[in-house]
């Protein structure tokens, strides 16, 4: 049985070896232990972001998770969120898990009041694209630029 449920500070180290995979997929990202463990307590103690894991009960080991952080978008006149991270573990895909952090997470958005949710997926990871039009995500105009 999986479960769904928001981290706790013990998971930090599965989680991190589960965006080891993520970062290995992304071309935009390099992996660093020390960053990203560092990144995911910011948001543990963050009281308006959340990080969801998918739990195998039997072992209490972490398959999946994704994070929702919060941001404010003068478009919609107050508080949306930026679904990141999401990963389930190259074992355990195709098992629905990846569909309930989604729900999860579309839950944790309606609770706290979120008026739009939204993500970004790397434009060669077809079956992650495929996975997101499934759910009923839908593609945008906009393109993502960054600086550093």
């Amino acid at each position: 049985m999986i479960t769904i449920r928001t981290a706790k500070p013990s998971d930090i180290p599965q989680l991190v070896a589960l965006l080891k995979v993520l970062f290995s997929i992304e071309a935009d990202f390099a992996f660093d232990q020390n960053k990203q463990g560092h990144g995911l307590t910011l948001l543990l103690k963050s009281e308006k972001d959340c990080i969801l894991v998918a739990q195998l009960q039997s072992d209490n080991r972490i398959l999946g998770m994704c994070t929702v952080q919060t941001l404010l978008s003068t478009a919609e006149g107050g508080a949306v969120g930026l679904l990141e991270d999401l990963i389930v573990a190259a074992d355990f895909r195709r098992q629905g898990i990846a569909e309930k952090l989604i729900a999860g997470a579309v839950d944790w958005a309606e609770v706290k009041g979120l008026k739009r949710l939204q993500l970004l997926a790397d434009k060669n990871n077809r079956s992650a694209l495929d996975f997101y039009e499934k759910q009923g995500w839908q593609s945008t105009q906009l393109v993502c630029l960054r600086k550093r």
